[in-house]
């Protein structure tokens, strides 16, 4: 399976937006730079919880304002949304390479959204200071995108050059 193969997917972004939410949407990026972008935001997200534009919106908010915990909780918050319309278990750690053959059946484009949602969280989790569950999220990545078709292996990679340089330091 080719997680890089768009044809004939329907893509997170290609839902339909109720209109209040598009121009919501509109307005928190008109006044980004001024402020009061996070609140408009938050409505969206109220009003349509589920909406995964949404919730990108939110996550490229925190994730660029540098509050790598409120984003953290966005890429959560869609693994969930993602996982469960792909008929994933609702725990990242359970997956396994036969529920993506089972999910690219319903969606190719959000499972392949899913994963690189994966890979957000495990790279905010490394920001954050939480090597082992950074870690983690970026194994599994690879090893249910065992062709890195979505570049988990250049972050692991990175990881280990951290942690041989910490044991190089120690000695």
């Amino acid at each position: 399976m080719d997680l890089m193969q768009f044809d004939q997917t329907t893509l997170y972004f290609d839902d339909a937006l109720p209109p209040e939410i598009e121009r919501l949407l509109q307005q928190a990026a008109a006044c980004y730079g001024g402020g009061g972008a996070e609140a408009i935001l938050l409505r969206a997200y109220f009003l349509a919880p589920e909406q995964l534009v949404v919730q990108v919106a939110l996550y490229c908010f925190y994730f660029y304002q540098h509050r790598l915990e409120d984003a953290l909780l966005v890429a959560g918050r869609i693994l969930e949304i993602a996982g469960s319309r792909l008929g994933l278990p609702a725990k990242w750690q359970l997956l396994h390479p036969d529920h993506i053959g089972h999910a690219v059946l319903r969606s190719m484009g959000l499972l392949r959204f899913y994963l690189m949602a994966l890979k957000a969280a495990g790279y905010i989790q490394l920001r954050l200071g939480n090597p082992g569950v950074g870690q983690s999220m970026l194994e599994k990545l690879l090893e249910l995108d065992s062709h890195d078709r979505l570049g988990g292996k250049a972050l692991l990679a990175v990881v280990a050059e951290a942690v041989a340089e910490r044991i190089e330091e120690s000695t």
